[in-house]
């Protein structure tokens, strides 16, 4: 598919090549000659480059064309926008499809802001339908490059119109829009079936995959169907490759399933809660026999136990060091695998492999989101001064600078007693009474006076424990100015304790928080399960029912994972969150929002719009519309 992708880019372009110079330059037999000699050559990018700089007039200009089609087949782009730069002196030259390759080029160099800026300066300028085209798509493709698969589209079917009423080819644009849809969910899907009967087809054939994903007979039903409502339609070229793998991706069908998990050493009890999810899940479902290993076992004995037990699916191990040796071993690599951890590396592995961890990540990304999304400036941290908290901020950091320019604020404690200190310190508390004992040192009498806390901070996110949050939420109340408007105050799901807060909830009142919907009141409709679990496991710590919830998210997700893995826009609504799976193999969890509100706890749903990259917020002049 990417050969052919490359192959019509070097087609249509070297079409418009010809297109451009040929009002420009009359051809004598010699350049004819030269041309046929340029297109026989076996020569790569480079070298046709330097020949190029060998010669003058036509010759050169014949050169430098096939040079620039050699590097976009060849895939080098750094010498294609070497190339495209040395073609701006060239008077015969399209210098807006120039401009469009050299755009190309740094998009695909992952030089996104410098591309878009190219874009920029040929607004209004587009003086051909080939030109629209290729400057919507290229839009588009740094849309896509961002994970904006929304704005994609919107410039991607404004390419595809102009492409089909101008009977135009723009090379790869099949193949992005349909990657684009494949990332949207259900309901986006929808809000995009509307416009021309172009589009309305692309989104036709979207819907149909995610709804008959692993039902054959049903899938290739709706093709039929599709076929004959949207006639000559140009996805019918990816019917036979991209569809066709679709029909045929049948879920699992799990009847052996060996479970690794710790049953000995330090770890036990997390295994036991894991076996009790694993059994409350296999009880209602079509797996026949399930085979609980320890995954402290060596890997040959883990591998022999698996072969004599013959198993269809592997579930484990738990410990990431578990995990990382036996991706190690060939022999296990050979059975289907939901690991419950992440890996250490992002090194490739088996396409029957799958990771599902509880990664606090996930929920630092997703307020992240809620942040920019609120038009937060300047949010507030608040994490122990250990390595998990360390970690988080740094990954929230690294996340917020791509999309903003001011840095968040942020504050370590190592223990209770220096809390105070802290948020006094960063709300430059302290240097408001300093300043207040001055005036008052200046008069007699005395002054009524309001300590004021700094007034940037926006938003306050807070990533301690349970106890710690308890701990911080009253220091922060005292010290944030009565003159401010109240700081909305936010916090991860290791602020939540089911065994604190049916005592104490403390004085949260207002805090947001993150949580999975399976610790949360009325999140999840297994009413029923609930009232098990209640009555077998009253008083089982926090983390023990996290886990029994991840268990039962497991081997539920069995089933779903190649459509999960197919369909980036898919999702799974489990115990521990949304679901669903990034990079092919990673299950990423969206977890629910709920608020502390009169002494009790509410569901909210609060805005998670994907933010744009700092790059593509910059303001346009007006009239402009590169950044919609």
């Amino acid at each position: 598919m990417q050969f052919k992708k490359i192959a019509l880019l070097v087609a249509i372009l070297s079409g418009l090549s010809a297109c451009s110079t040929s009002t420009n330059v009359t051809k004598s037999a010699q350049e004819t000659k030269t041309t046929k000699a340029v297109s026989q050559s076996d020569d790569n990018a480079a070298s046709l480059f330097a020949k190029a700089q060998t010669k003058e007039g036509v010759a050169k200009i014949q050169l430098l064309y096939a040079a620039r089609d050699a590097a976009i087949l060849e895939k080098d782009w750094q010498m294609l926008e070497q190339i495209g730069l040395a073609m701006e002196a060239k008077a015969s030259v399209d210098h807006i499809q120039n401009k469009l390759y050299i755009a190309l080029a740094r998009k695909e160099l992952s030089q996104y802001a410098n591309a878009l800026a190219i874009l920029n300066t040929l607004e209004g300028r587009l003086n051909t339908p080939e030109h629209q085209a290729w400057y919507e798509y290229l839009l588009g493709s740094i849309y896509a490059s961002q994970q904006l698969p929304k704005k994609a589209l919107v410039e991607y079917f404004k390419a595809a119109d102009i492409a089909n009423e101008h009977n135009l080819a723009v090379a790869g644009l099949h193949e992005e829009i349909w990657l684009a849809l494949q990332q949207l969910s259900s309901y986006a899907l929808e809000r995009f079936d509307s416009g021309s009967v172009l589009q309305r087809g692309w989104v036709t054939l979207a819907k149909y995959q995610q709804i008959y994903l692993g039902s054959s007979v049903q899938l290739d039903q709706a093709m039929n169907n599709w076929r004959r409502r949207f006639t000559n339609h140009p996805a019918v070229a990816l019917l036979p490759k991209d569809l066709q793998g679709a029909v045929a991706l049948e879920p699992y069908q799990v009847k052996r399933l060996a479970v690794l998990l710790p049953q000995s050493g330090a770890s036990e009890r997390l295994g036991t809660a894991l076996k009790n999810g694993f059994l409350a899940a296999t009880d209602e479902g079509t797996i026949e026999e399930v085979f609980f290993i320890d995954e402290m076992a060596s890997e040959s004995e883990i591998v022999t136990q698996l072969a004599e037990a013959n198993v269809d699916f592997v579930i484990g191990p738990l410990l990431k060091s578990n995990v990382e040796k036996l991706l190690a071993d060939k022999g296990f690599a050979a059975y289907p695998t939901l690991f419950l951890n992440a890996r250490e590396t992002l090194t490739p592995s088996s396409s029957e492999q799958y990771f599902f961890a509880l990664n606090p990540e996930h929920e630092v990304e997703q307020a992240m989101k809620h942040f920019l999304a609120k038009g937060y400036k300047k949010p507030m941290l608040l994490a122990p001064a250990n390595a998990s908290g360390k970690r988080l901020i740094e990954y929230f950091d690294q996340g917020w600078k791509r999309y903003s320019e001011t840095a968040p604020e942020v504050g370590y404690y190592t223990n209770s007693k220096n809390m105070a200190d802290v948020i006094t310190d960063i709300l430059e508390v302290d240097a408001s009474k300093s300043r207040t004992s001055v005036i008052k040192s200046l008069f007699r009498k005395e002054l009524k006076s309001e300590t004021r806390s700094r007034r940037d901070i926006d938003a306050i996110y807070i990533l301690g424990d349970a106890m710690e949050t308890r701990l911080l939420k009253p220091y922060l109340d005292v010290n944030v100015s009565t003159f401010a408007d109240r700081i909305p105050l936010y916090a991860s799901s290791r602020s939540y304790s089911k065994q604190i807060d049916v005592t104490d909830k403390g004085d949260l009142e207002g805090l947001y928080f993150t949580e999975q919907p399976w610790m949360l009141p009325g999140a999840v409709e297994k009413a029923p399960l609930r009232d098990a679990y209640q009555s077998l496991w009253p008083e089982q710590a926090d983390l023990e029912q996290r886990l029994f919830a991840m268990a039962y998210d497991a081997t539920n997700l069995v089933p779903e994972l190649r459509q999960l893995a197919w369909l980036s826009g898919k999702s799974f609504d489990g115990l521990t969150g949304q679901l669903s799976i990034r990079g092919g193999s990673d299950v990423v969890r969206k977890l629910s929002w709920a608020q502390y509100h009169n002494k009790q706890i509410r569901l909210v749903s609060l805005d998670e719009q994907p933010p744009l990259p700092l790059f593509m917020q910059q303001e346009k002049p007006a009239g402009d519309s590169l950044i919609r």
